[in-house]
């Protein structure tokens, strides 16, 4: 049988871990001077109230080899003798770091134990590693091996496009899980900023003026991007205002031909700290590797509006 788990911050609803049976290592988060277990102490709800009235930047921490091992052992007592481990970016957290250990210590306690153990680093920042779980929970269901879920994994993992959008850039920036020639980019841009993955960090590669234009940047992305073949589901994510995440669903069902499941959750503690209120995030499977940088996609901007104004008046 194969177990699958996660650290946190995959940030999958508490109903889809249940029906897909995926067990979470909590990171902790500490406001204030206390700290919480993420997800088990603090609700994502009652994060984001208190974060309000702080007189400091809540901090996160990794999840403990001990906490991951503690899933693994649990795993085999229950006749799991596969363990896949989906982790968020290594360049984000050293989440994937500590799965890595606890791996490590188990095979160390059971030195003959047939189990294997795989750990994943997504590369991905909240419900793209989710993505990733879900999509593996799916495969298992069909029938797939554990090697063909590793397969998957590492084959397709920077597959996996993120877009992210905030009212403050400086969440990201304090905390560094924005690319220091972001952060600069970011401090001067006064329109929203878009951002994705990029080498395992967030990196701003689109700006838009206002909400509006932001949801029509994920629909034409989506639109160009999407692989229909892999992305039978999509994730919509939100901190802090669900009709902003709504309003993006309404535009998916009339604006793309996209007839899998949409799925909306609540970006929960630990990567809400670093997103903070207003957050919008999207994810699903893209085809190939697209070039996605700032200047790319203003250059690609440009040009499309000059091809809208030559079509409505030109002569020819």
């Amino acid at each position: 049988m194969i177990k699958i788990m996660a650290d946190s911050t995959c940030d999958l609803s508490d109903d889809i871990l249940k029906q897909y049976d995926i067990s979470i290592a909590p990171l902790t988060v500490t406001m204030d001077g206390k700290t919480y277990l993420d997800r088990v102490d603090i609700t994502a709800d009652e994060f984001y109230s208190m974060m309000e009235n702080l007189e400091n930047p809540p901090t996160t921490g990794m999840p403990s080899p001990a906490s991951y091992l503690d899933i693994m052992k649990e795993a085999v007592t229950t006749g799991h003798n596969e363990i896949l481990c989906i982790c968020m970016s290594s360049g984000t957290s050293g989440a994937y770091q500590s799965a890595v250990l606890a791996k490590d210590y188990f095979y160390e306690e059971f030195p003959d134990s047939a189990v294997k153990i795989h750990v994943v680093d997504s590369k991905s920042m909240s419900h793209g590693s989710g993505w990733l779980l879900m999509k593996s929970a799916r495969l298992r269901e069909k029938g797939a091996s554990f090697q063909e879920l590793v397969d998957f994994n590492e084959t397709y993992k920077t597959n996996v496009k993120h877009f992210l959008t905030v009212d403050d850039l400086n969440h990201l920036i304090r905390s560094g899980r924005l690319s220091g020639a972001s952060a600069i980019i970011g401090k001067m841009l006064k329109l929203k900023p878009i951002m994705s993955m990029k080498e395992g960090k967030g990196s701003i590669v689109a700006k838009e003026r206002g909400r509006r234009k932001v949801l029509s940047h994920y629909i034409n992305e989506f639109n160009k991007r999407n692989d229909e073949a892999l992305t039978d589901f999509i994730i919509i994510g939100y901190t802090t205002d669900k009709s902003y995440a709504d309003n993006l669903k309404t535009k998916f069902l009339e604006e793309t031909s996209f007839k899998g499941d949409i799925y909306m959750m609540q970006m929960g503690v630990a990567v809400g700290t670093h997103v903070g209120p207003g957050g919008l995030s999207l994810f699903f499977m893209e085809t190939g590797h697209h070039k996605d940088n700032l200047l790319i996609n203003e250059v690609e901007a440009l040009m499309e509006r000059k091809n809208q104004f030559l079509k409505k008046f030109s002569n020819k």
